[in-house]
C-alpha cells in the first residue's frame, strides 16, 4: 500500500487548476469584500490571509481556494462561460470562511494556517461578528444573479453544514461502545453534512448559474457530497498516521484527543473493540502509540481507505452521467482524485 507521505505528494495539474480558478475569482472577492464596515473588513482580510492583525497588507496562506475552483469548474461543465460561475464562487468562499472563524471557536483552536486565529488575534465576540458578516455578504453576492433558487441553495447547503457540525460536536459525549455508540453510518452522514454539503453546493451552484437543467444540479451536489465524505475519512486517516512535516498535525492527535473518527469507528466494531476502548480512554502518548497498531490490525485502516475509494468511484460516476465538455470534465477528474487523497 502507498504511504499516506508519498499519497500526498502533489502532481502539477491540480494546483495549475486551482490557481486558474483563483485568479479569475480573487477581482470580485475583493470587490465583495471592499465594501463591508471597515472593521469587518479588515478582519475578513485577516481572516482570507489577505492582512495582518490591524489592517496592514501582508502575503499570507490564503487556503487553496477549492470551493471557489468547484463553482467556476461546475459552470463549466454545464456548458457556460468560467464567469458565469464567478458570483457562486465569491458565495461558497465566505461562507467557507465563515464557517472557519466559528468551527476555530467551537473547538478552541488557537492556530489556523501557521497563524493566531482570527479569535486570538481579535477576541470572540468580533470573531463571531465577522463570521455573520461574511455569512450576509454571502448572501447578499447571490442576490445580484440572474438565476433564481441560487441563495436558498446556499441556504439549504449551510443549514447540512450546521447540522453536521452538530452531530459531530454531540459524537463527543456518546460512549465508544454499547447501544449508544456512534455507528459508521451515523459518521458518514455527520460527514456528508459537515464537509460534502458546501462542496455539493459550490459544484451546483456554478452549474445553477450558467443555467444547468435540475438533473445536471442534482448530480453535481451528490458528486461533491461523496468527495465531502472521502476527503474526511482521508483527514481521518491523516489525522492518525498522517506525516506532522506534511500535515501540519502532530501523529496520533486525533487517538489523543479522542476524537470519533472512521477508522477507530471500523475497528471499534470488531473484536478488538473493548481492548481498543481501553486505550482510547486513557488519552495519553503512549496508549494512543498502541491504540494506532490496534487500529490497524483491526483493519480499520483498510476499511477507511475502502470507504473512501468508494465515494471517491461514485463521485466520479455521478460526473460522467453530466456529460461536461471535456476540459472542465478533465479538470474535475484531477481536482476530484487529488482532494480525496489529499494531494493537494
Amino acid at each position: 500500500m502507498t504511504t499516506l507521505t508519498t499519497a500526498l505528494q502533489a502532481g502539477p495539474e491540480a494546483p495549475a487548476v486551482l490557481h486558474r480558478c483563483r485568479e479569475l475569482v480573487a477581482p470580485a472577492l475583493a470587490e465583495a469584500i471592499g465594501g463591508m464596515h471597515p472593521w469587518m473588513r479588515e478582519m475578513a482580510d485577516y481572516a482570507l490571509g489577505r492582512g495582518a492583525a490591524g489592517g496592514a497588507a501582508v502575503a499570507h496562506s490564503q487556503g487553496k481556494g477549492v470551493r471557489q475552483a468547484l463553482a467556476v469548474l461546475g459552470a463549466e461543465a454545464a456548458g457556460g462561460p468560467a464567469e458565469a460561475g464567478v458570483p457562486a464562487a465569491v458565495a461558497v468562499e465566505l461562507v467557507h470562511t465563515f464557517s472557519l472563524l466559528h468551527d476555530d471557536i467551537m473547538d478552541g483552536d488557537a492556530m489556523r494556517r501557521g497563524r493566531p486565529a482570527l479569535w486570538k488575534a481579535y477576541g470572540t465576540g468580533p470573531a463571531v461578528l465577522a463570521g455573520d458578516a461574511l455569512f450576509a455578504l454571502a448572501v447578499q453576492t447571490l442576490t445580484t444573479a440572474s438565476a433564481p433558487g441560487a441563495a436558498r441553495r446556499l441556504s439549504a447547503a449551510l443549514g447540512d453544514l450546521v447540522r453536521g457540525q452538530a452531530d459531530d460536536l454531540l459524537f463527543a459525549r456518546r460512549p465508544w461502545t454499547g447501544p449508544e455508540a456512534v455507528s459508521v453510518a451515523e459518521y458518514e452522514a455527520m460527514a456528508e453534512h459537515k464537509t460534502g454539503s458546501l462542496l455539493g453546493c459550490a459544484l451546483a451552484l456554478g452549474a445553477q448559474l450558467a443555467g444547468a437543467p435540475q438533473e445536471t444540479l442534482a448530480a453535481l451536489d451528490r458528486t461533491g457530497r461523496h468527495l465531502g465524505v472521502a476527503f474526511q475519512i482521508v483527514d481521518d486517516l491523516l489525522g492518525i498516521w498522517g506525516d506532522p512535516a506534511v500535515t501540519g498535525k502532530p501523529v496520533h492527535g486525533d487517538l489523543r484527543q479522542g476524537k470519533k473518527t472512521f477508522p477507530v469507528l471500523a475497528a471499534l466494531a470488531t473484536p478488538s473493540g473493548p481492548a481498543l476502548e481501553g486505550l482510547l480512554t486513557a488519552r495519553d502518548e503512549t496508549a494512543a502509540v498502541r491504540a494506532a497498531a490496534l487500529v490497524e490490525q483491526a483493519g480499520g485502516r483498510s476499511a477507511a481507505l475502502r470507504e473512501a475509494r468508494c465515494h471517491l468511484t461514485a463521485a466520479h460516476g455521478l460526473l460522467a452521467s453530466v456529460q461536461p465538455a471535456p476540459r472542465p470534465a478533465a479538470d474535475l477528474r484531477t481536482l476530484l482524485s487529488a482532494l480525496s487523497r489529499r494531494t493537494i
